[in-house]
């Protein structure tokens, strides 16, 4: 359309060919496209010159309402790539997100007011490119090699309960020992499932464990542990807030606790991504380190009373 609209100008192609820095014969391919595309002639051509026929003139009228827009489009959506703006889509983990993403938010939107956030909980997987996620937090090992991704913080492991249900059944000093103990399991496949509790770096030591409670939340659970209903194996960055308000305590046992694998940001494999997207991956990487929000006294991880 661009040549089109310019050869018109110029009188020729070749004139539009200077205009767009482009070789004589590849402006006559792209004027050759357009017209077998719209199955009618642009121009009579002589040797001369160019004329417009009647479907020419009638197109040039046409490209010249819609040319500006259509630059003026490309320009916006060129500019994302330079100046944070339009909506981004970021999803996260419900526990991560309410606890540590929301709250960061405010900053993000008035460092960036032009950047419009839609933030989305859950805790099943979430496939990013399928469901136009510009960017989501995973926990744990990542397997998708379609996707960048770039660490935020560890978070570790921890063996905790109230501190009623310690005085009333112990605190155990081996993983062993948690067969003994009401454990409140974790329903999405994991490593902390409400059957089986696996142990070690490389979660190669299996702990039968039963419980009265199951859930798919860990919110949920560690709610039902606060109020002594049992034993809970979560991660650092949902039982923190409460073991620092001694509501639960954690033990340290025989073996150590299973490696979560770390948590991560990820997004897609584009060389250059727009910068919104930049700006929230330059924000998250921040506001988690060196030292995530939820990282307590390491001598809070390691009193056992019980031992």
């Amino acid at each position: 359309m661009q040549v089109f609209a310019r050869a018109a100008q110029a009188g020729s192609l070749s004139g539009a060919a200077r205009q767009l820095g482009l070789s004589a014969a590849m402006a006559t391919k792209h004027l050759d496209s357009l017209e077998r595309r719209l199955g009618v002639r642009l121009f009579q051509r002589s040797t001369r010159k160019l004329t417009l026929t009647e479907p020419g003139q009638q197109y040039l009228e046409a490209l010249a309402r819609l040319l500006p827009e259509l630059q003026e489009v490309e320009a916006k959506i060129g500019s994302q790539r330079l100046e944070a703006s339009g909506t981004l889509r970021l999803n996260t983990p419900v526990s991560i997100g309410i606890r540590y993403v929301a709250p960061l938010i405010p900053a993000f939107t008035q460092k960036h007011p032009n950047v419009k956030v839609e933030l989305g909980l859950n805790d099943r997987f979430v496939d990013l490119l399928d469901e136009g996620w510009d960017l989501t937090i995973r926990v744990g090992r990542l397997k998708d090699s379609r996707l960048i991704s770039r660490k935020l913080a560890d978070s570790a492991m921890l063996i905790c309960a109230a501190p009623a249900y310690w005085s009333a059944h112990g605190r155990p000093s081996r993983a062993r020992e948690l067969s003994n103990h009401n454990c409140l399991g974790f329903t999405i496949p994991t490593f902390a499932g409400p059957e089986q509790w696996s142990f070690g770096r490389d979660r190669d030591i299996p702990v039968p464990v039963a419980g009265t409670l199951r859930a798919n939340n860990g919110d949920a659970l560690m709610a039902a542990a606060v109020a002594g209903l049992g034993v809970l194996y979560q991660a650092q960055f949902i039982v923190a807030d409460a073991i620092r308000r001694g509501e639960l305590e954690a033990v340290t046992l025989d073996v150590p606790t299973a490696d979560l694998g770390g948590i991560h940001l990820l997004y897609s494999l584009d060389h250059s991504p727009p910068a919104k997207v930049r700006a929230m991956i330059e924000f998250l990487v921040a506001a988690f380190s060196p030292r995530p929000p939820w990282a307590i006294a390491s001598a809070n991880l390691s009193a056992n009373p019980g031992s």
